[in-house]
């Protein structure tokens, strides 16, 4: 083939700028190369769950000022002329960032009573992942554990209080939002026809059953303050 001849181009080559580590927030260059004559038009592309891949932008170079995390994921280029194309192989970009605020959430079945299970977790969404730890305020800042969940098999009322938790990796830390976790006391009720025999419990009379005035009960309940 002579330095004249014409023809398509032939595979691209991407290359990215900075070739360390991407930082949420850094600016990164792409770039795409390829010989062909007459000299060939650049598209960049990137890769979705779609089948239509959309057109990112024109030219050689894809520019990212200030990338973010949404900005993770595989790119290509195809490079174009009169006499053909070719497109590049696949590129992944890998955009690394501190996590985010984190939440919390509470799985308990129903109000939370003495001696009940309830579980508490954090989730952070952060590159590369998260690790997580539980604080309790209760005047003092006190640690309790590390790891995504906080689980209490047999709640108490002396757990009541607010907790929340921090998700650190390498770039940062966030901490959550407080949630309060309230423990009802245990509460044991007798049915009676008569007053309660026991002082100091509450007596509950002339109750109906469900709405029937003429079937009325009693109930005694003690209440134990928490």
């Amino acid at each position: 083939m002579d330095g004249n001849s014409d023809y398509a181009p032939k595979l691209p080559s991407v290359s990215v700028r900075p070739s360390a580590e991407i930082e949420e927030g850094s600016s990164v260059n792409l770039t795409c190369s390829s010989d062909a004559n007459p000299a060939a038009n650049y598209t960049w592309y990137k890769k979705n769950s779609n089948a239509d891949v959309p057109l990112l932008s024109e030219g050689p170079q894809l520019v990212f000022r200030s990338i973010q995390s949404s900005d993770s994921g595989q790119y290509f280029c195809r490079a174009e002329n009169e006499l053909g194309r070719s497109t590049s192989a696949n590129i992944f970009i890998d955009v690394k960032y501190s996590p985010k605020l984190p939440s919390v959430s509470v799985r308990s079945s129903g109000e939370i009573k003495e001696g009940s299970s309830v579980t508490l977790n954090c989730s952070s969404d952060a590159n590369p992942a998260a690790n997580y730890t539980w604080y309790k305020e209760d005047g003092n800042l006190t640690s309790l554990n590390k790891g995504p969940q906080l689980v209490f098999s047999s709640i108490q009322s002396s757990d009541s209080g607010e907790y929340f938790c921090s998700a650190e990796n390498e770039l940062g830390k966030r901490t959550s939002e407080k949630v309060f976790i309230d423990v009802k006391c245990e509460r044991n009720c007798l049915f009676k026809a008569k007053m309660c025999p026991v002082p100091g419990w509450a007596t509950f009379t002339d109750l109906n059953f469900y709405n029937t005035p003429s079937f009325k009960f009693t109930i005694c309940c003690s209440f134990r303050r928490c």
